[in-house]
């Protein structure tokens, strides 16, 4: 199979969806691998990597998508590359069609199919395409949300960790998930006085468990949001339905009773946001003022750290990717469950039922469409 990896255009996306080390894997597997050139540099890859791991490079975004079997990317595509798509194309990369509908009109009048990592599941409900990811981005938002505070870009100008004799900053993590264990993680490194939220109370006690005596663990409802929302200096949005669109958890009512400078941080802005008044920003302008705080709701996070970024998600792509070229998408997707579940376009129909639900239109089964 001819397996081709574009370089990302999204704004300041720098990671790319294959390392040398995958090349070398479906190479030695018997695929070609086509890598438009330049696609690898911003993640310290140069185009002679992926030579020596036995890739051919291309010159275009034009020539690598029209020589693909099967399009390995990142990101979505952007508006410049729906020219692109054709009928017998593959696409595997993360979609979030939930949020994106003109995307999934141009992926539904191609025809192509659409298969998205963020969709595909475990029996155990785990994401495994979408956990590295979610783990970059935990990690990543105390920090940005740290640097949002700062009086120069915006914020109130308080230290997240104060000094002795001062109270540190108050940050709530809303879920308890993969992105939200891992930006509680990182908070509480840096010192901040923090409490998660999460409908699960298996998985507070887990945290409690762990962390017992140094971050506070509270059952998610509404009231129990608006007390911790109106006494915080940061707030982390990390809530998921897999496929669907984020809930709303956050009203901007609610932000309007928040102190001035308060910092919210959207990792959930790639399915639409959990907060009211969340839209997608870049790293070029990641930040807007809502009643008077500061919001923060980059959709590609992880993009920032494209060299942790890209080698962590090929460790996760990889099998996949491996056997969506052995066998075809089709017999792929027969023989891995899990990996059925990331089909989200086939043949001009959506088929999966969040996706669906989200653009208020009909989707096929899987079962019928696999047969």
């Amino acid at each position: 199979m001819k397996v081709a990896v574009p370089r990302e255009i999204k704004n300041n996306e720098f990671r790319v969806a294959l390392t040398p080390a995958g090349v070398h894997d479906l190479v030695a597997n018997g695929h070609e691998v086509l890598i438009e050139a330049g696609a690898g540099l911003g993640s310290s890859i140069p185009d002679e990597g992926f030579v020596a791991a036995g890739a051919t490079i291309l010159p275009d975004a034009a020539s690598t998508w029209a020589a693909a079997d099967l399009v390995l990317k990142v990101k979505e595509p952007i508006e410049s590359e729906y020219g692109y798509f054709r009928e017998d194309l593959v696409l595997f990369a993360y979609l979030h069609l939930a949020a994106e509908p003109e995307l999934t009109r141009a992926l539904l009048a191609s025809g192509m199919t659409a298969i998205a990592y963020e969709t595909v599941q475990l029996p155990n409900r785990a994401l495994p395409l979408l956990a590295p990811m979610s783990e970059v981005a935990g990690r990543l938002a105390p920090i940005v949300g740290a640097n949002a505070m700062l009086k120069p870009n915006g914020g109130p100008g308080l230290l997240v960790p104060g000094v002795p004799g001062t109270h540190p900053a108050r940050i709530t993590v809303l879920g308890g998930g993969v992105a939200g264990t891992a930006a509680m993680q990182v908070a509480l490194g840096l010192g901040a006085d923090v409490t998660v939220l999460d409908t699960n109370l298996f998985r507070l006690r887990e945290l409690d468990a762990l962390h017992f005596g140094r971050v506070k663990t509270i059952a998610s409802n509404s009231f129990e949001i608006d007390k911790a929302v109106v006494e915080s200096d940061m707030v982390i949005g990390s809530v998921l339905i897999p496929g669907a669109k984020a809930p709303k958890l956050v009203s901007n009512e609610l932000v309007s009773r928040m102190r001035p400078g308060s910092v919210l941080v959207d990792i959930a802005v790639d399915q639409g946001g959990c907060f009211a008044g969340s839209h997608p920003t870049t790293h070029a302008d990641p930040t807007f003022t809502v009643h008077g705080s500061l919001f923060y709701c980059v959709a590609n996070m992880p993009g920032a750290v494209p060299n942790t970024s890209t080698y962590a998600l090929t460790n996760a792509t990889l099998p996949y990717v491996r056997q969506v070229a052995a066998l075809g998408w089709r017999d792929a997707l027969r023989a891995d469950p899990a990996l059925a579940l990331g089909l989200n376009a086939c043949a001009g129909t959506l088929t999966n039922a969040p996706v669906a639900a989200a653009h208020g239109v009909e989707h096929r089964d899987l079962v019928e469409v696999l047969g």
